[in-house]
């Protein structure tokens, strides 16, 4: 059975990532803040007015890689940690949706270098929002992980994967 949802967030948890709200035609975006006392409150914001189950959130699955030096896989570690603990402390149960997979649902090219694809996601979220401002390098991802999510949840062949098991093995 599929539910209603009254929003639908998109998390990109790099510190230089992103969180974007759609809330029926409109979306908001915001740059991931810096203290995870700021990333609280903005969580706030975001769930003011609906209950954790009128609310799907969709988080980038993401992880280090060798090449990354210590420092940046630990900070980076911490930031996805954060929105993790911020989201149980709402009672929300994210979705993790890899890169692979919502980038896919968009028809972004593999192999293109960063820059690149970078851009291309930034017009694509743009096209998909054009009132919304504040479409950034920082925020598109975000906003196309949400977009991701309502296409999904919307999708009535239910054909799109998307869910993953969350840090406890579960389902949404």
């Amino acid at each position: 059975m599929k539910y209603h949802f009254k929003k639908y967030i998109g998390i990109d948890p790099g510190k230089s990532g992103g969180i974007a709200i759609i809330n029926g035609e409109t979306a908001k975006v915001y740059a991931c803040p810096r203290t995870v006392e700021d990333m609280a409150t903005l969580m706030c914001i975001c769930l003011n007015d609906v209950a954790s189950y009128e609310v799907k959130v969709s988080v980038e699955k993401v992880w280090a890689f060798p090449t990354d030096g210590r420092r940046g896989s630990f900070s980076f570690g911490e930031n996805y940690g954060q929105w993790q603990g911020i989201l149980a402390s709402h009672e929300v149960e994210p979705v993790y949706v890899t890169p692979k997979v919502w980038q896919s649902h968009f028809e972004i090219k593999k192999g293109l270098p960063k820059p690149v694809r970078k851009k291309i996601l930034k017009q694509l979220a743009k096209d998909k929002y054009p009132q919304t401002k504040g479409i950034t390098l920082k925020t598109a991802d975000a906003l196309l992980i949400a977009v991701h999510g309502l296409e999904a949840h919307l999708s009535s062949d239910n054909d799109l994967p998307m869910v993953y098991p969350t840090s406890e093995g579960k389902v949404p």
